[in-house]
């Protein structure tokens, strides 16, 4: 078997399983064998699930040859971030406040993934409980940038974007809170997926704040998203519809959105729009001042609700903590009960009104990140720049969250630089098509 089969989609691989170009067992073997002589292994993968992997690729190679497999992806070994429950396996959320935490069950994407003949690698490292967009965890592990092997990888899926950025997996299944899919997979050149808020089951994930808890994959191609979206939701695979690109119309959001941009992102977003504008796409820019307010009540929604999930472990042994993290939790803890429901309700108010402001535009655009992957050793040693670079890691993409929004990021081809599109909720297949064309145009 070549070797190049570690850097193809999700979905060529698993057109190749079918055809019988390539055995799952075999190509499960060298996954594995990959990951165990990397150099950076102990840094992306938590732990391997290996005797369960082989045993799925034995069962999807017998299904290949009777011609009985389950889905376009059977027999494709993908990796998990941990805090997906895997039954009988340690699944710790990045933290040692959950050291030997052991489910007893899959959580549901799991199975759903597991009934579509998936293989399962193992459980990657993440920020601490999932709270960082960064992706830094002196706690336990910080998986490495693709681009840069002083910076961070983002957060906080940052191992599931690592293990498909070095070539240990074909794609990687995250959460996104508040852009822990999009800002990994944008600053490791990957294609990453926000869902809207319910749509894919977190029944047996743990939790960050259910309120704004969302999974998603980070993957090589908008086709993978597309194919892992539906196996995720335990649906039949479906192909792309027809968009007529011409007639879109997209927006950029200018509204904080430039303030703080690296230069290289403003040129990787400029490239793309560009692109968009020669193929006769509508694009207009507008300001939407309410989007400020919505980034004020985040912060307390955010801190609070997570807060009072985590309150009780947190306080018995916060010296368990990277102190970044623990003062981020904690932040929440002064939140007033009436304070949080009226940010609530307010927010609902601001829903509403971005889809009237919006409803007359396919997709609202915008960089992914503004900042490009931060040092990591400063980062440990300067805790205002952590502050900062988190904050403003997460600031676009918190908007989606925030809002309830379906958001996609793609490659723009220039290092670490995401696009990203926004649509209103379940608009996940809208999107796709969408980026699957402009995906088409960048390559």
């Amino acid at each position: 078997m070549k070797n190049n089969f570690l850097t193809m989609s999700a979905t060529t691989l698993g057109h190749k399983i079918g055809k019988g170009e390539i055995d799952p067992v075999e190509l499960t073997l060298k996954f594995l064998e990959e990951i165990k002589r990397h150099s950076l292994r102990e840094k992306i993968y938590a732990r391997l699930t290996e005797d369960r992997a082989v045993n799925e690729a034995k069962l999807s190679r017998s299904r290949a040859r009777n011609g009985m497999r389950k889905s376009v992806l059977d027999g494709v070994p993908i990796s998990w971030k941990d805090l997906f429950d895997t039954a009988g396996v340690a699944t710790e959320a990045g933290s040692l406040l959950l050291k030997n935490r052991i489910p007893k069950s899959d959580a549901i994407v799991l199975k759903n993934a597991t009934n579509a003949g998936l293989i399962c690698l193992g459980k990657t490292h993440m920020s601490e409980l999932a709270f960082s967009g960064l992706g830094l965890n002196p706690m336990t592990n910080t998986p490495p940038c693709v681009n840069d092997k002083n910076a961070v990888p983002g957060g906080s899926s940052s191992g599931a974007a690592a293990s498909v950025a070095f070539n240990l997996a074909s794609a990687g299944i995250g959460s996104d809170t508040g852009g822990s899919v999009r800002i990994p997979a944008a600053w490791n050149d990957l294609v990453g997926l926000k869902t809207t808020i319910g749509r894919l089951s977190v029944a047996g994930s743990v939790p960050l704040n259910p309120n704004f808890d969302t999974i998603g994959p980070l993957c090589r191609s908008v086709e993978d998203a597309l194919n892992l979206l539906k196996i995720l939701e335990g649906k039949e695979v479906s192909n792309f519809q027809k968009v007529e690109f011409k007639s879109l119309k997209l927006m950029i959001l200018k509204t904080g959105t430039f303030n703080d941009i690296h230069p290289q992102v403003d040129q990787g977003f400029a490239r793309v729009v560009d692109l968009l504008k020669k193929n006769d796409v509508s694009v207009d820019s507008r300001h939407i001042e309410e989007v400020n307010e919505v980034q004020e009540i985040g912060f307390d929604l955010m801190s609070a609700g997570s807060y009072g999930i985590w309150q009780k472990e947190i306080e018995k042994s916060p010296e368990l903590m990277f102190p970044e993290i623990l003062s981020r939790f904690r932040s929440g803890k002064d939140v007033l009960a009436v304070d949080y429901i009226h940010a609530w309700r307010r927010l609902r108010e601001l829903r509403s009104l971005w889809i009237k402001k919006t409803s007359s535009y396919d997709a609202v655009i915008l960089p992914t990140s503004q900042i490009l992957p931060p040092n990591l050793d400063r980062l440990l040693r300067d805790g205002e720049y952590y502050k900062k670079q988190n904050l403003l890691a997460l600031k676009n993409t918190r908007i989606a969250n925030l809002l309830g929004l379906s958001a996609l990021t793609i490659p723009t081809g220039l290092p670490s630089v995401g696009f990203m599109l926004m649509a209103t909720p379940n608009s996940e297949e809208k999107l796709l098509n969408m980026g699957a064309i402009i995906e088409k145009m960048l390559t």
